[in-house]
């Protein structure tokens, strides 16, 4: 059995490209779709989740500079059905093979452009962020600065802290944030966090909210985690709300019947 990847990129396209191709001559026609049946409900369910799949590879393989014939590709999809595809099956393999390659290849090198931006904005923002009044650089190079000060304790790295937080990329953008997950505050280990996150916290008392630069070797480094791209500076407000030391939290419940 063939493994799978090497017919997606042709799945993608001929699903995707198909629709695009004759986006205006189905439009009324989609809208007639008949699905009053299990059986119908099927087939539509199964042509539709893999056009929503294979759209997204379509779009890659444009944005990677990778020219794609659309007619051909469509062409190919329905010879393929109707059992008279015009290239023998090894020849095919081969060209899917090079075509996956070249994808990687391309894909490879973009990210790299981008993880290589990133640095580099990064470290222009952390060189003009650390001359703001306020502003404060640690040895390992993190900027922070004091938004409100806590009167309370400061937690060590094996501590459980309990936090709201903000996080940001340099555009501004929000990646995340306690608000985005009900607005409830949340505990965890601080020696099990991004460095940046370990080192930052500690400088902090309970009740304080510190705004945090956080260079990419401090965060995620050179990983893709998806809303956060590779190499990027982070941006976090943190406040501090509690702190139960290691002891405190390695211990067992009381017992409430004695």
């Amino acid at each position: 059995m063939r493994p799978f990847y090497k017919f997606s990129l042709v799945a993608l396209a001929v699903i995707g490209l198909a629709a695009c191709n004759q986006e205006q001559k189905t439009a009324a026609s989609d809208t007639n779709v008949q699905l009053n049946t299990d059986t119908q409900k099927e087939a539509y369910s199964v042509g539709a989740s893999i056009g929503r799949y294979m759209a997204g590879h379509i779009k890659e393989q444009e944005e990677l500079g990778i020219p794609v014939d659309r007619e051909l590709i469509v062409a190919g999809f329905k010879q393929g059905l109707a059992g008279n595809i015009q290239l023998k099956d090894d020849e095919m393999q081969k060209i899917l093979e090079a075509l996956d390659k070249k994808v990687n290849d391309k894909r490879q090198t973009k990210a790299k452009e981008v993880s290589d931006k990133n640095l580099q904005d990064g470290q222009h923002y952390l060189e003009q962020n650390k001359s703001k009044a306020g502003v404060k650089t640690t040895e390992s190079g993190l900027q922070y600065e004091v938004l409100q000060e806590g009167t309370g304790a400061k937690p060590k790295a094996e501590d459980t802290v309990k936090v709201k937080y903000k996080g940001m990329l340099l555009d501004g953008t929000e990646f995340d944030s306690t608000d985005k997950h009900g607005g409830e505050p949340i505990e965890f280990p601080l020696n099990r966090v991004i460095p940046g996150w370990t080192e930052g916290v500690q400088l902090m008392s309970v009740g304080a909210k510190y705004r945090f630069v956080i260079p990419a070797a401090l965060a995620y480094g050179d990983r893709d985690m998806g809303t956060i791209p590779a190499n990027s500076t982070l941006i976090f407000e943190v406040e501090l709300l509690g702190v139960t030391p290691a002891a405190d939290a390695e211990k067992p419940a009381a017992d409430a019947t004695k």
